[in-house]
């Protein structure tokens, strides 16, 4: 399997941006989760490479301020729903027309986002999401901020200490993930009554961040429930978190 290919393209407000590609076939864009990026998600740990050799041409945008994409430090670069319309116009750009869509946590969130504003995936994944994280976005939002403010004062055994390692690990751009914090609302529960395509949740075993993933599977009208190993940061370096979306894509 090659490397994959980093296209740069320019949004709508003229922030650069960018996505990572891998193999060929039926289009599956896949996003990553707050403070990371494609490579960490769905690159590094064989996740992309798994999917594209079941047949996929793989497509894993780096959100805005995160990863290759642009930082930019104006508040007006970050209006509320920037990612769900970042990810409504790469899907344009690209003319994708018969595709699948995806993602881990915030990435999640965005895919709930996006379908309910109209995008039609063939079919969806929601990894590492549950239905109370969904509903009470803005009390994570509030966390993630706080641990941007506490950044240099926390000591471990404190609740934001490991999110704060993450971002130090990640050179997180905490100005630009602040704003684009502060651009987050709750996700609009009738959102979810837009996934009538085939739904894949699926959550790590001890992973309880974001609420109940078997709960939020129950609250949408076509959707499976898929646990696999490890908790909301060792998830996504398991191999089932993968094999779970090849599974669930090519059945």
């Amino acid at each position: 399997m090659s490397e994959p290919i980093v296209t740069r393209w320019t949004a709508s407000d003229g922030v650069e941006l960018a996505y990572h590609e891998l193999g060929e076939g039926r289009p599956v864009v896949l996003l990553h989760g707050l403070f990371s990026d494609a490579n960490m998600n769905w690159i590094k740990f064989g996740h992309a490479a798994r999917i594209a050799e079941a047949g996929f041409r793989v497509i894993m945008p780096d959100l805005r301020a995160h990863g290759l994409s642009g930082r930019p430090h104006g508040a007006e670069h970050y209006p509320v729903g920037i990612l769900a319309r970042d990810l409504t116009e790469l899907i344009a750009r690209l003319q994708l027309a018969d595709f699948d869509l995806g993602g881990f946590s915030l990435g999640a969130r965005t895919t709930v986002e996006g379908v309910g504003e109209g995008l039609k995936p063939r079919r969806a994944i929601l990894g590492g999401a549950g239905l109370e994280g969904l509903r009470h976005w803005q009390r994570r939002k509030t966390f993630f901020i706080e641990a941007i403010q506490l950044f240099d004062q926390v000591q471990r055994g404190d609740p934001h200490w490991l999110s704060i390692q993450f971002m130090k690990s990640q050179k997180v751009d905490r100005v630009a993930a602040g704003l684009l914090l502060e651009s987050f609302a709750d996700t609009f529960m009738d959102w979810l009554q837009a996934f009538t395509m085939p739904t894949l949740v699926v959550c790590g075993s001890e992973d309880d961040d974001n609420g109940s993933a078997a709960e939020l599977a129950a609250a949408m009208p076509n959707a499976v429930f898929r646990e696999i190993p490890g908790t909301h940061m060792s998830s996504v370096t398991k191999p089932e978190l993968g094999q779970a979306i090849v599974d669930f894509l090519t059945q």
